[in-house]
């Protein structure tokens, strides 16, 4: 399956194992991902595709937030609400 940015992921393997998280930056094979919260914009967790599950779920309005540098990470916990429930 594709990556894309904006899109909700769960970790397979690690620390943060079951976890979801907003993919932030798709980069050959890894992305990069945040949470807002524990994981934050500042400093994204590079996971291999391999350790992530991807879903159907995308929030589209990250790509342009990101873009015009207005993402921030409370943001980021709104959306994985929005997308959780």
């Amino acid at each position: 399956m594709e990556y894309c940015v904006g899109q909700l992921v769960r970790s397979k393997a690690g620390r943060d194992k079951g976890s979801d998280f907003i993919v932030l930056k798709v980069e050959n094979d890894y992305v990069y991902v945040a949470d807002g919260s524990v994981r934050r914009l500042e400093n994204p967790k590079k996971k291999k595709l391999k350790h992530v599950q991807p879903s159907g779920k995308i929030a589209h309005e990250i790509a342009d937030l990101l873009e015009s540098g207005t993402l921030e990470n409370y943001i980021i916990r709104n959306i994985l609400k929005r997308l959780n429930s």
